[in-house]
């Protein structure tokens, strides 16, 4: 495929290819995103309601996993960005992601039949651990490696775009019909229809990263040296400067705020609506909002509001409103919940890729002040800032819910305690994160430095 050459605001010209573009889109936001989606929704409700886990024990899984998951992501940075190789600096990482991805992917969810519950929460605490190392290994440098090959910020918010509407696309199929695709197989004789769901997203994945792997030949242009030494000295490096900071918070509240509406709302539905036959309907109301908030709305809102910063905050504030709405008045009727639901998703989805906007103003304020490239070391620590988040919502759901007296199965006959806790984490939660990070972008120290950054790309280009 010929490649296409854009101008950069800068004058330079960025030469990515359709195809490099595409892939990267679809590479972590594609098959990989689709299997995310299936555990975000469905792995704790599996593990409490069919492995019988009990919900403590489940949250202790899922605490251990996320927050291992989490500690060496900075570790996968520093490795990312001291790796050699004749393929590349972040490119080797593609090559072997699909592979690992496909495996674990598929064992979390095979039901060996063990009678002891220790034996399934080990079991089942391996696989998760596993997974979530692989994905730490492909997430890093899949997110260096578009600042290495674009320096145009708009080309990059185009391909972060992009790459939000694979998400918002395969999370609506994920969180709409996987009941229904997992139904089907068990129809077809399978034990357990996760599993071949599973296989079938693996597929997906091999396409995407190997794709990538192959149009991102010769695109890691660039670059500077990387950290020598210590490897902890490349992160102190970066986390010496507090103009950081709030985005690390600000990527930890992200994390928190979505996760934590979109994985309660199976439980939401179930036991505090008490109409588990409505789960689907109201997955699907969810799914179709992400979809239109980075297929639609995102675009539109970057447009109007100019820079991702501003569209950031917009998002929070409308999806905040949204939030209260329904922590007082959610229960009131199905289609008025629904409708809210929507237009509150429809404005918090595009946080996901929005965040992403200050992984870039990290990369090139840390090249100003230091005059090297951390790429990988940057988007770990986002993935660190990120995974504290999962850590917090995939655990502390199952903690709350423990704590607050909830009976696995027992729909219609929760306590008030745990009725209330369900809602509080489904709204309530949501709107404290996002009320934080509204005030850590409001008040980000990083943006005074906008015009020394434009001129340091403007030297770069001149250099070229």
């Amino acid at each position: 495929m010929a490649n296409e050459k854009t101008v950069s605001q800068n004058g330079s010209k960025d030469h990515v290819s359709t195809a490099f573009k595409w892939f990267h889109a679809t590479s972590v936001n594609g098959g990989a995103m689709l299997i995310a989606a299936v555990l975000a929704s469905y792995l704790s409700v599996y593990m409490t309601d069919t492995l019988m886990i009990p919900a403590a024990t489940a949250s202790l899984i899922m605490f251990i996993s996320t927050l291992w998951d989490a500690i060496n992501d900075p570790m996968m940075g520093v490795i990312a960005d001291r790796t050699h190789t004749r393929w590349g600096r972040y490119r080797p990482y593609m090559f072997a992601a699909p592979i690992l991805l496909t495996f674990f992917s598929i064992m979390v969810w095979v039901d060996w039949g063990f009678e002891s519950v220790t034996v399934k929460a080990v079991y089942v605490l391996i696989m998760y651990i596993g997974y979530g190392m692989t994905v730490t290994m492909y997430t890093m440098p899949q997110m260096a490696i578009l600042p290495a090959a674009v320096r145009d910020n708009e080309q990059r918010n185009m391909i972060i775009t992009l790459g939000a509407g694979c998400c918002a696309f395969v999370f609506t199929i994920g969180n709409t019909f996987t009941l229904n695709i997992t139904g089907f197989f068990e129809s077809l004789g399978f034990s357990n229809g996760y599993v071949p769901l599973m296989a079938i997203c693996g597929v997906l994945a091999f396409i995407s990263f190997w794709g990538l792997f192959f149009t991102s030949k010769g695109q890691e242009k660039y670059l500077q040296p990387a950290e020598k030494g210590n490897p902890l000295k490349a992160i102190a490096t970066i986390l010496k400067y507090k103009e950081v900071y709030p985005n690390l918070v600000a990527w930890i509240m992200a994390s928190m705020g979505y996760g934590m509406m979109f994985s309660t709302s199976v439980y939401y539905m179930m036991y505090y609506y008490e109409r588990p036959d409505l789960i689907s309907v109201y997955m699907g109301v969810i799914s179709i909002g992400a979809m239109v908030s980075m297929m639609v709305l995102m675009p539109i809102v970057l447009k109007i509001f100019k820079t991702g910063q501003k569209a950031l905050i917009v998002s929070q504030v409308v999806s905040c409103a949204c939030y209260v709405l329904l922590f007082f008045t959610g229960k009131m009727n199905f289609t008025y919940c629904c409708v809210i639901t929507f237009i509150s998703t429809c404005f918090a989805a595009m946080q996901n890729a929005l965040v992403n906007v200050l992984v870039n103003d990290t990369i090139d304020f840390i090249q100003l002040k230091e005059g090297k490239s951390a790429n990988g070391v940057i988007a770990s620590i986002k993935g660190f800032a990120q995974k504290c988040g999962n850590t917090v919502v995939s655990s502390g759901i199952l903690a709350v819910l423990a704590a607050s007296g909830y009976v696995a199965g027992a729909i219609g006959q929760q306590p008030d305690s745990a009725m209330f806790a369900l809602n509080f984490l489904k709204f309530g939660a949501p709107t404290l994160t996002g009320i934080i990070l509204i005030i850590c972008v409001a008040k980000n120290p990083m943006a005074k430095y906008a015009k020394q950054i434009e001129e340091m790309k403007a030297k770069m280009n001149a250099a070229e």
